[in-house]
C-alpha cells in the first residue's frame, strides 16, 4: 500500500487508534486509587500494545512515554501495527497522569498520535520543555520569547476578554513558581493541575467541556510532541524551548544543536497536516469522563481528531468483556484480572 492511501478522504487512522486508548483505560482502570503507578502503567501499556498491533499500519514508536521515569513503556523504536499499510510515526502515552490514576484523582487520559514517517520531533534525552499553548482565536498572537504579561494581554485582546478574565493553566511544579508569580502580577486567573498537561493544553483549544485560554510553564517533552499533534488538529498554536534541569541536560542538548534559546514551534514538533490524535478518559476530568464499570459492560468516553480535515469526533462506547474474550483478545478485562498481580 502506498503512503498516500493513508490520507485519502475516507481514511481516518484516528478511528483505529482510539481502539488502543480504549483498551488501555479498560485494562488499567481497576487500578484506580490503589496507589500503584507501575501496575497502572503496566496494564495500560500491555493492552495498548496488543490493540495497536492489530491496526493496518507500519508504525514506529517515536515517543514512548515512561523513558524519563523508568516506568513500563512502549519503547522508542518499537514497531507497532500489522506491518501492512502506511509508514507512520507513533507517539503514545498509555496513561497521561499515571499518578492521578494511582491516587484516585481526576483528569488522567490515554493518548496516542500518528503522523507520516519522519514528521515527529524526537526529544531523545531532552526531557523537559517550556511551553506556551493557546487555541485558534489567539493562535497568531503568542510568542514564547515575549514577557508573560504581554502574552496574556495579547490573548485577552484576541478573545475580546479583560485580562482578569483570562485563565492560565499550568502544572503545579516548583520549577513553574516564577511563571506563576508573573501571571499573578499580570492579573490573570490561574488554574493549577497536578499532572497531565496534554489535557491542560487541549483545554485552551475550545474542546467541549473545557475552559482555559493559555497554557504556560515547563512539562515533559514527550507530552509536548503528543500535544502538538492535537493542537495542530484543533487549529491552535504552540511554542516550546528547552528547559534544562542542570548542566548535563544542556551539554547533551547542545550536542544535537539545541541551545537554551532554541524555539520549537508547532511545525518543528510535528510537520504537515497528516496528523491523527485519539484520547480516552481514564479518570473523570473536564475533557472526558473516565472509564466506568457496570456489571457485564465497560463504558468509555473518547475523542479522535484528524489534522487534514479538522474533524473532532466524540465517541461514547459500551464494551462487552465477555464478547471481546470470545473474539480471541488476549487482554483480560475481567474484574479479577488486577487481583492476580
Amino acid at each position: 500500500m502506498s503512503a498516500t492511501s493513508l490520507f485519502a478522504p475516507d481514511k481516518n487512522l484516528a478511528l483505529e487508534l482510539v481502539r488502543g486508548t480504549e483498551a488501555a483505560v479498560m485494562a488499567s482502570g481497576r487500578w484506580m486509587g490503589r496507589g500503584n503507578k507501575n501496575e497502572v502503567d503496566r496494564a495500560a501499556v500491555e493492552a495498548m500494545r496488543y490493540m495497536l498491533n492489530t491496526v493496518s499500519m507500519n508504525g514506529v514508536v517515536v515517543i514512548g512515554e515512561g523513558e524519563k521515569d523508568e516506568a513500563p513503556m512502549l519503547a522508542n523504536g518499537e514497531s507497532l501495527g500489522t506491518g501492512e499499510g502506511p509508514d507512520v510515526d507513533i507517539a503514545v502515552d498509555p496513561i497521561d497522569g499515571t499518578r492521578l490514576m494511582a491516587h484516585g484523582l481526576g483528569g488522567a487520559l490515554s493518548v496516542v498520535a500518528a503522523a507520516e514517517r519522519g514528521a515527529m520531533f524526537s526529544p531523545k534525552n531532552l526531557f523537559y520543555l517550556d511551553k506556551i499553548v493557546t487555541g485558534p482565536e489567539a493562535a497568531d498572537f503568542i510568542d514564547i520569547e515575549a514577557p508573560i504579561h504581554i502574552n496574556i494581554r495579547r490573548v485577552a485582546k484576541a478573545k475580546s476578554k479583560a485580562v482578569e478574565d483570562v485563565t492560565v493553566i499550568m502544572l503545579d511544579r516548583p520549577r513553574n513558581e516564577a511563571i506563576r508569580e508573573e501571571v499573578r502580577k499580570a492579573g490573570a486567573r490561574i488554574r493549577l493541575i497536578p499532572d497531565g498537561d496534554i489535557g491542560g493544553a487541549l483545554a485552551t483549544c475550545g474542546v467541549k467541556g473545557t475552559s482555559a485560554d493559555l497554557l504556560l510553564g515547563s512539562g515533559g517533552s514527550p507530552e509536548a510532541v503528543i500535544t502538538a499533534c492535537a493542537v495542530k488538529c484543533l487549529g491552535g498554536s504552540m511554542q516550546c524551548r528547552p528547559y534544562f534541569r542542570n548542566e548535563a541536560d544542556e551539554v547533551v542538548a547542545m550536542e544535537r544543536g539545541i541551545e537554551k534559546h532554541t524555539i520549537l514551534d508547532l511545525e518543528d514538533l510535528v510537520r504537515g497536516e497528516n496528523v491523527f490524535f485519539a484520547a480516552t478518559g481514564a479518570s473523570d476530568g473536564d475533557l472526558l469522563k473516565g472509564v466506568a464499570y457496570s456489571g457485564a459492560h465497560i463504558h468509555t468516553w473518547s475523542l479522535c481528531m484528524r489534522g487534514k480535515s479538522g474533524t473532532v469526533r466524540y465517541i461514547e462506547a459500551i464494551h462487552s468483556p465477555k464478547k471481546l474474550s470470545e473474539l480471541g483478545s488476549s487482554i483480560d478485562y475481567s474484574p479479577g484480572a488486577s487481583s492476580h498481580r
